[in-house]
């Protein structure tokens, strides 16, 4: 690691370990899964959830369509995002199967709920104060399908609230689930901007986000600054795993940082690597500083680094 790189931290008593998100195989998929039918990727538009499904009994399921299909909280709306050759953290047990397209019925049935869930959150916001609970409501839904209703909450504490489902039950006269979720998955429903400009990943590209690592930045030379390094749910940027592989792979063929090496009469000490601009910098014991071409290095015999 280059002095220029360490100087950049503003506070080394910083626990940036705190960060990090454990890994979570159940999210990694079956990396050799291919698809043997046509298979589809869907979005749950009120929790920006994935779901893969085949369309086995279905004809004519294009990108844009609404789909009834079964998820993880009942039978509900989905939105068609495109046929997929390449599904990404997906496991065979996962894939469900296209009920129908959505009849208009359906789509008068979903607008109807949609003021429903209005009047569904002050009626929450209430009985919450009611019952004098810890609980920030972030999002409500009706299922189409089914008669039943989800309440997504977050809490910096375990919540007992099952006196509250009983009072949502006697006014909704319908099942009530209320689940209880993280910071990440608070900005994945939610949305929002990122420090980049452009909306957050988790919400609009993938909510099958790999687990992104503090070594991930510092293998990018980024600031290990929690403030520049971390998005608005106070995890790692997402974004962070997006080139990792690529860097990692550039830095097998470069030297590291604070290694020394003799060079036109001098020891040098290589201060940064940068893998974009194929440059390394070194520092001499003669005060000089050189900005080298990484193709000039090559190992010798002895498995040391020289310049060609």
């Amino acid at each position: 690691m280059s002095d220029i790189f360490e100087n950049d931290i503003d506070d080394e008593s910083e626990n940036l370990e705190a960060l990090e998100d454990a890994a979570d195989e159940s999210e990694q998929g079956d990396a050799d899964f291919t698809p043997d039918k046509p298979l589809y990727h869907l979005k749950l538009e009120y929790s920006r959830e994935s779901i893969y499904a085949t369309a086995e009994n279905v004809q004519g399921v294009k990108a844009g369509m609404r789909v009834i299909v079964p998820t993880r909280y009942g039978r509900d709306i989905a939105l068609v995002l495109g046929e997929t050759k390449k599904p990404r953290g997906v496991r065979r047990n996962d894939i469900v199967d296209i009920d129908r397209i959505v009849s208009k019925e359906d789509a008068k049935r979903s607008e109807e709920l949609q003021t429903k869930e209005k009047e569904a959150v002050a009626v929450f916001k209430e009985k919450v104060t009611a019952h004098h609970l810890d609980m920030k409501l972030i999002q409500v839904h009706f299922l189409v399908a089914e008669q039943k209703a989800l309440f997504f909450f977050s809490s910096d504490n375990r919540v007992d609230f099952r006196e509250l489902v009983k009072d949502l039950v006697s006014v909704f006269k319908m099942r009530i689930e209320l689940r209880q979720i993280g910071v990440r998955d608070e900005a994945r429903i939610t949305g929002g901007l990122g420090v980049c400009g452009r909306p957050y990943c988790c919400h609009s590209v993938s909510d099958k986000i790999r687990p992104v690592s503090i070594r991930m930045a510092k293998d990018q030379n980024l600031s290990l600054n929690s403030m520049k390094i971390s998005g608005q749910c106070g995890r790692l940027l997402c974004c962070l795993s997006y080139e990792f592989d690529w860097y990692s792979d550039a830095r097998r063929n470069l030297p590291s940082e604070g290694i020394h090496l003799f060079y036109d009469g001098t020891n040098f000490k290589i201060t940064e690597v940068n893998p974009l601009t194929s440059i390394v910098k070194m520092l001499g014991e003669d005060g000089r500083l050189l900005e080298v071409n990484a193709k000039r290095f090559a190992k010798d015999s002895n498995n040391r680094w020289r310049i060609g």
